[in-house]
């Protein structure tokens, strides 16, 4: 796929024309990540913005005591790096590659005249922000409420709708992530992860195949954890 062809693909530059994505596309420079490499640094300058066209990553941070917290997972089509780009500071997260991944970066002086060239683009941009920051206060009041399994459910049910395709009305999660990483996303331990999953495939919601995680009735599956 070029990179013109994967561009028509991502939200934010879905609406322009294959004449404008060619001029974006000429400037974007291709870039690969092995499994459990650092792609950024919470603090550091930030001069580059990010969108993923294969693999997944994780955003981080450590908290007080030292613990790896994870604040989303990213896949095809997301974009991540923006923050620092538009107010000057350092990074405000971690970002490491969960498996191989591929990435297409644009400089900081790039991505701040495609957001003036082309204002669809620099709004699409702000309501995709707009739509994670509703969908952060969200998570933050429902994971804050929640007893353990059901913080694992609705992780599950993010990550379903962030990461995974729908077809006869049952979702399908490839290279789902490691039990840590989901127990690091619900504020719980790794057993506790363990045991819901295993409990919730012995009751028919879902069923787990090498890194393939596949969720039956996701309609009931979501309204059951929201």
């Amino acid at each position: 796929m070029s990179k013109v062809e994967f561009l028509q693909s991502v939200p934010i530059f879905s609406d322009l024309s294959d004449e404008t994505l060619k001029k974006i596309a000429e400037k974007m420079v291709s870039r690969s990540y092995d499994k459990g490499q650092m792609i950024l640094l919470e603090d550091a300058a930030g001069e580059t913005f990010f969108v993923m066209t294969s693999g997944s990553v994780k955003v981080t941070r450590l908290s007080d005591d030292g613990r790896e917290v994870i604040l989303a997972i990213l896949g095809e089509g997301d974009f991540f790096g923006e923050m620092s780009l538009l107010d000057g500071e350092g990074r405000s997260a971690n970002i490491v590659s969960i498996d191989e991944s591929e990435v297409l970066t644009l400089t900081r002086a790039d991505f701040l005249e495609i957001m003036e060239t082309f204002p669809k683009i620099a709004i699409s941009f702000l309501e995709e922000l707009a739509r994670r920051l509703r969908k952060s206060d969200q998570q933050i009041e429902s994971l804050s409420l929640a007893d353990a399994d059901k913080r694992i459910g609705m992780v599950l049910v993010r990550l379903a709708e962030e990461l995974g395709t729908i077809k006869q009305g049952n979702v399908t999660i490839k290279n789902f992530p490691y039990q840590q990483d989901i127990a690091n996303m619900a504020g719980t331990s790794r057993e506790t992860v363990s045991r819901t999953l295993s409990v919730l495939e012995g009751n028919g919601y879902m069923a787990r195949k090498a890194k393939t995680l596949t969720i039956y009735n996701f309609d009931f599956f979501q309204k059951h954890f929201s």
